[in-house]
Protein backbone atom coordinates (compact mmCIF):
# COMPACT_ATOMS: atom_id res chain seq x y z
CA UNK A 1 0.00 0.00 0.00
CA UNK A 2 1.46 3.60 -1.00
CA UNK A 3 2.39 5.83 1.75
CA UNK A 4 1.70 9.46 1.88
CA UNK A 5 4.81 11.25 2.08
CA UNK A 6 4.10 12.86 5.70
CA UNK A 7 5.93 16.31 4.89
CA UNK A 8 3.01 17.13 1.96
CA UNK A 9 0.16 16.57 4.37
CA UNK A 10 -1.71 19.57 5.90
CA UNK A 11 -0.90 19.99 9.57
CA UNK A 12 -3.50 18.76 11.81
CA UNK A 13 -5.90 21.25 13.88
CA UNK A 14 -7.27 19.35 16.92
CA UNK A 15 -10.57 20.39 17.65
CA UNK A 16 -12.12 20.28 21.21
CA UNK A 17 -16.03 20.79 21.42
CA UNK A 18 -17.92 21.79 24.79
CA UNK A 19 -21.26 20.32 24.74
CA UNK A 20 -22.67 17.56 22.56
CA UNK A 21 -26.41 17.81 22.64
CA UNK A 22 -28.36 19.53 19.51
CA UNK A 23 -25.66 21.62 18.39
CA UNK A 24 -22.65 19.35 19.31
CA UNK A 25 -23.93 16.93 17.24
CA UNK A 26 -24.81 19.59 14.10
CA UNK A 27 -21.10 21.14 14.62
CA UNK A 28 -19.92 17.33 15.13
CA UNK A 29 -21.23 16.73 11.72
CA UNK A 30 -19.81 19.50 10.50
CA UNK A 31 -15.96 18.69 11.41
CA UNK A 32 -16.04 14.81 10.23
CA UNK A 33 -17.49 15.74 6.75
CA UNK A 34 -15.72 18.54 6.07
CA UNK A 35 -12.53 17.29 4.98
CA UNK A 36 -14.21 14.66 3.02
CA UNK A 37 -16.04 17.26 0.67
CA UNK A 38 -13.45 19.96 0.59
CA UNK A 39 -9.54 20.40 0.20
CA UNK A 40 -8.67 21.91 2.96
CA UNK A 41 -5.17 23.73 4.34
CA UNK A 42 -5.43 21.74 7.85
CA UNK A 43 -7.01 18.85 8.49
CA UNK A 44 -9.29 18.87 11.32
CA UNK A 45 -8.98 16.11 13.78
CA UNK A 46 -11.80 15.44 17.01
CA UNK A 47 -9.44 15.50 19.58
CA UNK A 48 -12.43 15.65 22.64
CA UNK A 49 -15.64 16.51 23.22
CA UNK A 50 -16.59 18.03 26.86
CA UNK A 51 -19.71 17.24 29.18
CA UNK A 52 -20.57 17.37 32.34
CA UNK A 53 -22.41 13.86 32.58
CA UNK A 54 -19.29 10.99 31.97
CA UNK A 55 -21.88 8.23 30.95
CA UNK A 56 -23.50 11.01 28.12
CA UNK A 57 -20.38 12.77 26.99
CA UNK A 58 -18.99 9.28 26.79
CA UNK A 59 -21.44 8.30 24.79
CA UNK A 60 -21.43 11.23 22.56
CA UNK A 61 -17.63 10.85 21.71
CA UNK A 62 -18.50 7.12 20.56
CA UNK A 63 -21.87 8.61 18.45
CA UNK A 64 -19.97 11.26 17.09
CA UNK A 65 -16.83 10.47 16.48
CA UNK A 66 -14.43 11.99 19.17
CA UNK A 67 -11.21 10.33 20.37
CA UNK A 68 -11.27 11.70 24.10
CA UNK A 69 -14.15 12.57 26.05
CA UNK A 70 -13.92 15.04 29.34
CA UNK A 71 -16.24 15.82 31.82
CA UNK A 72 -14.14 19.70 32.89
CA UNK A 73 -14.25 21.79 29.70
CA UNK A 74 -10.82 23.68 31.74
CA UNK A 75 -9.39 20.38 31.20
CA UNK A 76 -10.57 20.05 27.86
CA UNK A 77 -8.67 23.41 26.96
CA UNK A 78 -5.86 22.32 29.04
CA UNK A 79 -5.18 19.15 26.03
CA UNK A 80 -2.28 19.70 24.19
CA UNK A 81 -4.18 17.78 21.15
CA UNK A 82 -6.26 20.90 20.94
CA UNK A 83 -5.49 23.97 18.94
CA UNK A 84 -9.46 25.31 18.68
CA UNK A 85 -12.26 24.77 20.96
CA UNK A 86 -15.78 24.63 19.69
CA UNK A 87 -18.46 26.18 22.56
CA UNK A 88 -22.33 24.87 21.92
CA UNK A 89 -23.29 24.89 25.37
CA UNK A 90 -25.97 27.37 26.75
CA UNK A 91 -25.33 31.00 26.40
CA UNK A 92 -24.90 31.37 30.24
CA UNK A 93 -20.94 30.06 29.99
CA UNK A 94 -20.22 30.92 26.41
CA UNK A 95 -17.84 34.43 27.94
CA UNK A 96 -16.11 31.98 30.60
CA UNK A 97 -15.11 29.39 28.19
CA UNK A 98 -14.69 30.82 25.10
CA UNK A 99 -12.13 34.21 26.94
CA UNK A 100 -10.21 31.14 29.36
CA UNK A 101 -9.66 29.33 25.94
CA UNK A 102 -8.64 32.22 24.66
CA UNK A 103 -5.85 33.06 27.16
CA UNK A 104 -5.03 29.52 27.04
CA UNK A 105 -3.77 30.20 23.39
CA UNK A 106 -6.69 28.58 21.54
CA UNK A 107 -8.61 29.44 18.38
CA UNK A 108 -12.17 29.89 19.30
CA UNK A 109 -15.79 29.12 17.46
CA UNK A 110 -18.63 29.96 19.81
CA UNK A 111 -22.07 29.00 19.19
CA UNK A 112 -24.92 32.22 18.49
CA UNK A 113 -26.08 34.11 20.81
CA UNK A 114 -22.52 35.16 21.40
CA UNK A 115 -23.54 35.58 24.93
CA UNK A 116 -26.50 36.28 27.28
CA UNK A 117 -25.49 39.88 27.78
CA UNK A 118 -23.79 43.11 25.44
CA UNK A 119 -21.84 42.98 29.00
CA UNK A 120 -20.43 39.71 28.11
CA UNK A 121 -20.25 40.04 25.05
CA UNK A 122 -17.78 43.56 25.45
CA UNK A 123 -15.46 41.20 27.41
CA UNK A 124 -15.33 38.40 25.01
CA UNK A 125 -14.64 41.19 22.39
CA UNK A 126 -12.03 42.44 24.42
CA UNK A 127 -9.91 39.13 24.64
CA UNK A 128 -10.79 38.24 21.26
CA UNK A 129 -8.72 41.36 20.27
CA UNK A 130 -5.67 40.50 22.40
CA UNK A 131 -6.00 37.04 21.43
CA UNK A 132 -5.70 38.06 18.03
CA UNK A 133 -2.31 39.93 18.82
CA UNK A 134 -1.09 36.70 19.91
CA UNK A 135 -2.38 34.71 16.87
CA UNK A 136 -5.76 33.30 18.21
CA UNK A 137 -8.40 33.74 16.10
CA UNK A 138 -12.34 33.84 17.00
CA UNK A 139 -15.09 33.36 15.55
CA UNK A 140 -19.28 33.07 16.06
CA UNK A 141 -21.72 30.57 14.59
CA UNK A 142 -23.90 31.81 12.54
CA UNK A 143 -24.71 28.59 10.26
CA UNK A 144 -27.12 30.23 8.06
CA UNK A 145 -24.76 32.60 6.31
CA UNK A 146 -23.77 28.96 5.26
CA UNK A 147 -26.54 28.16 3.16
CA UNK A 148 -25.24 28.36 -0.68
CA UNK A 149 -28.56 30.30 -1.24
CA UNK A 150 -28.22 33.35 1.36
CA UNK A 151 -24.55 33.19 0.19
CA UNK A 152 -25.44 33.87 -3.31
CA UNK A 153 -28.15 35.95 -2.28
CA UNK A 154 -25.23 38.29 -0.65
CA UNK A 155 -23.21 38.36 -3.81
CA UNK A 156 -26.01 39.50 -5.63
CA UNK A 157 -26.77 42.52 -3.41
CA UNK A 158 -23.42 43.55 -3.55
CA UNK A 159 -22.95 43.37 -7.26
CA UNK A 160 -26.09 46.12 -7.10
CA UNK A 161 -28.63 43.70 -8.29
CA UNK A 162 -30.72 44.94 -6.09
CA UNK A 163 -30.12 48.39 -6.75
CA UNK A 164 -30.70 50.59 -3.24
CA UNK A 165 -32.42 48.76 -1.12
CA UNK A 166 -35.54 49.96 0.59
CA UNK A 167 -37.42 47.05 2.23
CA UNK A 168 -36.02 44.00 4.50
CA UNK A 169 -38.53 41.31 5.95
CA UNK A 170 -37.46 38.43 7.67
CA UNK A 171 -39.65 36.32 9.86
CA UNK A 172 -38.08 33.29 11.39
CA UNK A 173 -41.47 30.72 12.78
CA UNK A 174 -41.22 27.80 15.37
CA UNK A 175 -44.30 25.65 17.32
CA UNK A 176 -41.90 23.44 19.55
CA UNK A 177 -43.49 25.88 22.45
CA UNK A 178 -46.92 25.66 21.39
CA UNK A 179 -48.09 22.84 23.83
CA UNK A 180 -48.74 24.80 27.65
CA UNK A 181 -47.01 21.45 29.27
CA UNK A 182 -43.76 21.18 27.47
CA UNK A 183 -41.30 21.42 30.02
CA UNK A 184 -38.99 24.19 31.27
CA UNK A 185 -36.02 23.61 30.10
CA UNK A 186 -32.74 25.85 29.97
CA UNK A 187 -34.15 27.37 26.88
CA UNK A 188 -37.32 28.93 28.95
CA UNK A 189 -34.77 30.85 31.92
CA UNK A 190 -33.22 33.86 31.68
CA UNK A 191 -30.34 33.19 34.14
CA UNK A 192 -29.45 30.03 31.15
CA UNK A 193 -30.56 31.28 27.47
CA UNK A 194 -30.62 35.21 28.24
CA UNK A 195 -33.90 35.07 26.43
CA UNK A 196 -36.05 33.47 24.44
CA UNK A 197 -37.31 33.34 21.09
CA UNK A 198 -35.37 36.64 20.74
CA UNK A 199 -32.15 35.10 20.91
CA UNK A 200 -32.46 32.06 19.60
CA UNK A 201 -34.39 32.85 16.29
CA UNK A 202 -33.82 36.63 16.68
CA UNK A 203 -30.10 36.39 16.71
CA UNK A 204 -30.49 34.67 13.14
CA UNK A 205 -32.27 36.97 11.53
CA UNK A 206 -30.96 40.32 13.01
CA UNK A 207 -27.81 38.69 11.86
CA UNK A 208 -29.00 37.71 8.46
CA UNK A 209 -30.35 40.63 7.77
CA UNK A 210 -27.06 42.83 8.40
CA UNK A 211 -25.10 40.40 6.52
CA UNK A 212 -27.17 40.51 3.31
CA UNK A 213 -27.27 43.88 3.35
CA UNK A 214 -24.01 44.89 4.37
CA UNK A 215 -25.52 47.25 6.72
CA UNK A 216 -26.53 47.85 10.34
CA UNK A 217 -29.85 48.23 12.00
CA UNK A 218 -29.20 51.71 14.16
CA UNK A 219 -32.75 51.55 15.90
CA UNK A 220 -35.44 49.22 16.63
CA UNK A 221 -39.25 49.64 17.86
CA UNK A 222 -40.54 45.98 19.72
CA UNK A 223 -43.18 44.20 21.37
CA UNK A 224 -42.07 41.14 23.31
CA UNK A 225 -44.88 38.56 24.91
CA UNK A 226 -44.90 35.36 27.22
CA UNK A 227 -48.05 33.19 26.52
CA UNK A 228 -47.50 30.40 28.68
CA UNK A 229 -45.80 31.60 32.00
CA UNK A 230 -45.83 28.65 33.67
CA UNK A 231 -44.36 25.15 32.37
CA UNK A 232 -43.42 21.68 34.22
CA UNK A 233 -40.65 21.47 35.22
CA UNK A 234 -37.71 18.78 33.70
CA UNK A 235 -38.12 15.58 34.53
CA UNK A 236 -34.59 14.39 33.67
CA UNK A 237 -32.57 15.37 30.78
CA UNK A 238 -33.69 17.25 27.51
CA UNK A 239 -32.73 16.74 24.25
CA UNK A 240 -32.38 18.99 21.46
CA UNK A 241 -35.76 20.45 21.49
CA UNK A 242 -37.77 17.58 23.10
CA UNK A 243 -38.26 16.85 26.96
CA UNK A 244 -39.88 15.02 29.80
CA UNK A 245 -41.94 17.32 32.45
CA UNK A 246 -42.80 16.05 35.63
CA UNK A 247 -46.16 17.55 38.01
CA UNK A 248 -44.45 20.51 39.68
CA UNK A 249 -44.40 23.83 37.59
CA UNK A 250 -42.13 26.80 37.64
CA UNK A 251 -41.87 30.15 35.73
CA UNK A 252 -40.77 30.75 32.18
CA UNK A 253 -38.85 33.80 32.27
CA UNK A 254 -37.84 34.48 28.55
CA UNK A 255 -39.94 35.77 25.57
CA UNK A 256 -42.07 33.10 23.94
CA UNK A 257 -42.19 35.60 20.50
CA UNK A 258 -40.70 39.50 19.49
CA UNK A 259 -42.32 41.41 16.92
CA UNK A 260 -40.10 44.41 15.83
CA UNK A 261 -39.23 46.97 13.50
CA UNK A 262 -35.66 48.43 12.35
CA UNK A 263 -34.14 51.04 10.03
CA UNK A 264 -30.87 50.36 8.94
CA UNK A 265 -28.08 53.25 8.24
CA UNK A 266 -28.43 53.46 4.67
CA UNK A 267 -32.18 54.45 5.11
CA UNK A 268 -33.72 51.26 4.34
CA UNK A 269 -36.65 49.86 6.73
CA UNK A 270 -36.62 46.54 8.57
CA UNK A 271 -39.21 43.96 9.98
CA UNK A 272 -38.38 41.11 12.06
CA UNK A 273 -40.96 38.18 13.90
CA UNK A 274 -39.39 35.60 15.79
CA UNK A 275 -41.99 32.94 17.41
CA UNK A 276 -41.90 29.91 18.91
CA UNK A 277 -45.32 29.50 19.01
CA UNK A 278 -46.71 29.59 15.48
CA UNK A 279 -48.44 26.59 15.15
CA UNK A 280 -47.38 24.08 12.05
CA UNK A 281 -44.27 26.05 11.61
CA UNK A 282 -41.38 23.45 12.45
CA UNK A 283 -38.15 25.41 11.57
CA UNK A 284 -39.46 28.54 9.14
CA UNK A 285 -37.19 30.97 8.13
CA UNK A 286 -38.12 33.17 5.71
CA UNK A 287 -36.82 36.61 4.07
CA UNK A 288 -37.16 38.93 0.90
CA UNK A 289 -34.91 41.98 0.43
CA UNK A 290 -37.14 45.05 -1.76
CA UNK A 291 -34.86 47.52 -4.09
CA UNK A 292 -35.15 49.79 -6.24
CA UNK A 293 -34.06 47.72 -9.45
CA UNK A 294 -35.30 43.82 -7.94
CA UNK A 295 -36.18 41.88 -5.38
CA UNK A 296 -34.90 38.94 -3.51
CA UNK A 297 -36.56 36.28 -1.86
CA UNK A 298 -35.51 32.97 0.11
CA UNK A 299 -37.61 30.28 2.33
CA UNK A 300 -35.63 27.81 4.95
CA UNK A 301 -37.68 24.45 3.90
CA UNK A 302 -36.67 25.21 0.14
CA UNK A 303 -33.04 26.27 0.98
CA UNK A 304 -31.59 24.95 -2.36
CA UNK A 305 -33.42 27.66 -4.33
CA UNK A 306 -33.96 31.67 -4.43
CA UNK A 307 -36.50 34.03 -5.73
CA UNK A 308 -35.01 36.98 -7.92
CA UNK A 309 -36.75 39.13 -9.66
CA UNK A 310 -35.34 41.82 -11.89
CA UNK A 311 -37.25 45.19 -11.82
CA UNK A 312 -35.59 46.43 -15.34
CA UNK A 313 -36.79 43.62 -17.22
CA UNK A 314 -40.01 44.41 -19.47
CA UNK A 315 -42.99 44.62 -17.97
CA UNK A 316 -44.76 42.09 -19.69
CA UNK A 317 -42.25 39.67 -19.11
CA UNK A 318 -41.20 40.20 -15.34
CA UNK A 319 -41.52 38.80 -12.44
CA UNK A 320 -40.08 36.42 -10.04
CA UNK A 321 -38.08 33.47 -11.27
CA UNK A 322 -36.49 30.31 -9.48
CA UNK A 323 -32.69 29.98 -9.14
CA UNK A 324 -31.81 26.18 -8.01
CA UNK A 325 -28.72 27.26 -5.71
CA UNK A 326 -26.44 23.86 -6.80
CA UNK A 327 -24.02 25.45 -9.66
CA UNK A 328 -20.39 24.70 -9.59
CA UNK A 329 -19.88 28.60 -9.54
CA UNK A 330 -22.34 29.04 -6.65
CA UNK A 331 -20.73 29.69 -2.96
CA UNK A 332 -19.81 26.48 -1.80
CA UNK A 333 -21.06 24.21 -4.24
CA UNK A 334 -17.72 23.05 -6.03
CA UNK A 335 -17.06 20.76 -3.01
CA UNK A 336 -20.17 18.40 -3.13
CA UNK A 337 -22.45 16.74 -6.14
CA UNK A 338 -23.48 17.68 -9.40
CA UNK A 339 -25.93 20.11 -10.23
CA UNK A 340 -29.81 20.04 -9.38
CA UNK A 341 -28.57 17.51 -6.25
CA UNK A 342 -29.92 19.33 -3.46
CA UNK A 343 -28.30 20.04 0.30
CA UNK A 344 -29.35 19.96 3.52
CA UNK A 345 -29.01 22.05 7.27
CA UNK A 346 -26.25 20.04 8.26
CA UNK A 347 -23.58 21.46 5.18
CA UNK A 348 -24.08 24.51 6.76
CA UNK A 349 -21.86 23.44 9.29
CA UNK A 350 -19.45 21.88 7.04
CA UNK A 351 -19.68 25.40 5.52
CA UNK A 352 -18.87 26.95 8.94
CA UNK A 353 -15.62 24.86 9.70
CA UNK A 354 -14.35 25.36 5.78
CA UNK A 355 -14.25 28.76 6.16
CA UNK A 356 -12.42 29.07 9.40
CA UNK A 357 -9.90 26.43 8.79
CA UNK A 358 -9.11 28.62 5.97
CA UNK A 359 -9.19 31.76 7.95
CA UNK A 360 -6.86 29.75 10.77
CA UNK A 361 -4.71 28.79 7.97
CA UNK A 362 -4.17 31.88 6.32
CA UNK A 363 -4.47 34.40 9.45
CA UNK A 364 -7.21 36.04 7.74
CA UNK A 365 -9.94 37.23 10.44
CA UNK A 366 -12.75 34.80 10.33
CA UNK A 367 -16.49 36.29 9.75
CA UNK A 368 -18.75 36.43 11.43
CA UNK A 369 -16.51 37.86 14.30
CA UNK A 370 -16.98 38.42 17.89
CA UNK A 371 -17.51 42.22 16.95
CA UNK A 372 -20.43 40.75 14.83
CA UNK A 373 -21.44 38.59 17.65
CA UNK A 374 -21.56 41.58 19.72
CA UNK A 375 -23.19 44.18 16.88
CA UNK A 376 -26.08 41.52 16.92
CA UNK A 377 -25.87 41.26 21.08
CA UNK A 378 -26.77 45.20 20.70
CA UNK A 379 -29.72 44.81 18.70
CA UNK A 380 -30.88 42.15 21.20
CA UNK A 381 -30.80 44.60 23.68
CA UNK A 382 -32.26 47.98 22.05
CA UNK A 383 -35.11 44.91 21.39
CA UNK A 384 -35.72 44.73 24.96
CA UNK A 385 -35.40 48.02 25.94
CA UNK A 386 -38.07 49.28 23.51
CA UNK A 387 -40.06 46.18 24.38
CA UNK A 388 -40.17 47.39 28.32
CA UNK A 389 -40.77 51.04 27.18
CA UNK A 390 -44.43 50.02 25.29
CA UNK A 391 -42.54 50.42 21.91
CA UNK A 392 -40.20 53.23 21.83
CA UNK A 393 -37.67 54.21 19.13
CA UNK A 394 -34.66 52.94 20.80
CA UNK A 395 -31.14 53.37 18.85
CA UNK A 396 -28.57 51.10 18.98
CA UNK A 397 -25.12 51.16 19.67
CA UNK A 398 -23.12 50.23 16.77
CA UNK A 399 -19.89 48.54 16.66
CA UNK A 400 -18.06 49.02 13.60
CA UNK A 401 -18.71 50.92 10.48
CA UNK A 402 -19.71 47.67 8.13
CA UNK A 403 -20.76 44.22 8.09
CA UNK A 404 -18.55 41.63 6.51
Amino acid sequence: MEQRDSRTAPPVLGVGMVGYAFMGAAHSQGWRTVGHAFDLPMRPVLAAIAGRDARGVRAAADKHGWAAAETDWRALIARDDVQLVDICTPGDSHAEIAIAALEAGKHVLCEKPLANSVAEAEAMVSAAEAARSRGQLAMVGFNYRRVPALAFARRLIADGRLGTLRHIRVTYLQDWLVDPDFPLTWRLQREHAGSGALGDLGAHIVDLAQYLTGDLLVGVSAQMETFVRERPRLDGASSGLTAAGGTRRGPVTVDDAAVFTGRLASGALASFEATRMASGRKNSLRLELNGEDGSLAFDLERLNELSFHDHREPAATAGFRRIVVTEPEHPYLEGWWPPGHALGYEHTFAHQARDLVEAIASGVDPTPSFADGLQVQRVLAAVEESAQKNSVYTPVQAVQAEVR
